[in-house]
């Protein structure tokens, strides 16, 4: 299994309905996209300074399904529309599980 874990830091004065636009498209996406074992996601919730402001994690059968996911065009849209616009920084790893 493959899991993928991904950190956003949102650009200052990102709106609160900006960052709902990402959630809701978060949960399009888990239901949309086949192979997605597990997908959850969330605000940081502010117990150490210095965190990143939200994370997605996602498990996928293996290193295929991740790309799919990775390369589906929904997934893309989302990055393109209602992520990138608002990302002042973003890191990510997938791993074996």
């Amino acid at each position: 299994m493959i899991r993928h874990v991904v950190l956003f830091r949102w650009k200052e004065g990102t709106t609160e309905a900006a960052k709902q636009a990402v959630r809701d498209g978060l949960a399009d996406l888990s239901n949309a996209i086949a192979g997605v074992r597990r997908y959850e996601y969330g605000d940081d919730a502010g117990l150490v300074e210095g965190n990143f402001d939200f994370a997605v994690v996602a498990d996928f059968d293996d290193a295929d399904g991740y790309i799919a996911y990775a390369q589906h065009s929904l997934h893309q849209a989302l990055i393109r529309e209602r992520i990138a616009p608002h990302l002042a920084e973003r890191v990510a790893v997938q791993y074996e599980v």
